[in-house]
């Protein structure tokens, strides 16, 4: 039976086939069968998580902390140099030069990504705004979102500033960030599942190294990424607990 790889559903369409010339690489490298399997939604990922279908995962930071503490996973590595932000966004012919400028009653579209959404709602709060207030509606993916914001189903939107940076520049055009958070802990990250610890350290070394040598070099570039960086359990756990305290 081959492990089960997957990617949280955040990461930019244009990537997708490097997804998937990093589990042949993976496949290759460990000499072992991965199967990737890709999700348009959070909550359908969550699913195959809960079900303990999932073996190795790119993880989101809220999802990180379930799939720490409730399923057995740890953190390899984490993407180099790279940290999760989240932006507002709202279209570029908006009134709103910042986020104070907001009004009661604005309709936003966000995704099932709790951390980005609850960073946004943060940085909502200078305009007073909040649940009792908004209209809200959920997408599955940053790409609806913009599409909510550019056809006028939306007043402001929250996005992972990476997934936002990495929409087209016709796209952007159409659109104006207001304030970007600025916490700089934050990430995604590899995380391995119990039935795969065995890989653990194999995979630690393998990743560490891949941007030393040609073909891994080039899966990375393919996939939007510089390297890879070594997660400590100490790490993990930090960022878990500050992602626990932003929830609540």
């Amino acid at each position: 039976m081959p492990f089960n790889f997957t990617v949280s559903p955040d990461f930019a369409p244009d990537h997708m086939s490097g997804w998937f010339y990093f589990n042949t690489w993976l496949q290759r490298s460990l000499g072992t069968d991965i199967h990737l399997e890709l999700f348009d939604s959070f909550e359908r990922q969550r699913e195959d998580i809960r079900a303990g279908r999932i073996d190795l995962i790119y993880a989101n930071p809220y999802d990180a902390s379930m799939l720490v503490r409730e399923q057995g996973f740890r953190a390899v590595a984490r993407p180099a140099g790279t940290r999760d932000e989240a932006v507002v966004v709202v279209p570029a012919g908006s009134a709103a030069e910042a986020v104070e400028d907001l009004p009661s009653g604005v309709r936003l579209a966000t995704t099932a990504d709790p951390d980005v959404h609850t960073i946004g709602m943060i940085m909502l709060e200078p305009a007073d705004l909040d649940t009792g207030n908004i209209t809200q509606r959920e997408y599955d993916t940053y790409i609806l979102v913009a599409k909510a914001l550019l056809r006028g189903d939306a007043d402001v939107g929250f996005f992972l500033k990476q997934g936002f940076d990495e929409l087209s520049d016709l796209i952007k055009k159409q659109m104006k960030v207001l304030v970007s958070s600025q916490i700089s802990v934050v990430h995604h990250s590899l995380l391995v599942g119990p039935k795969m610890q065995a890989h653990f350290d194999e995979l630690s070394r393998l990743l560490i190294g891949m941007h030393a040598e040609p073909k891994g070099a080039g899966v990375l570039e393919s996939m939007g990424l510089k390297g890879w960086e070594s997660m400590s359990d100490e790490q993990t756990e930090f960022m878990i607990d500050l992602i626990d305290t932003l929830m609540t």
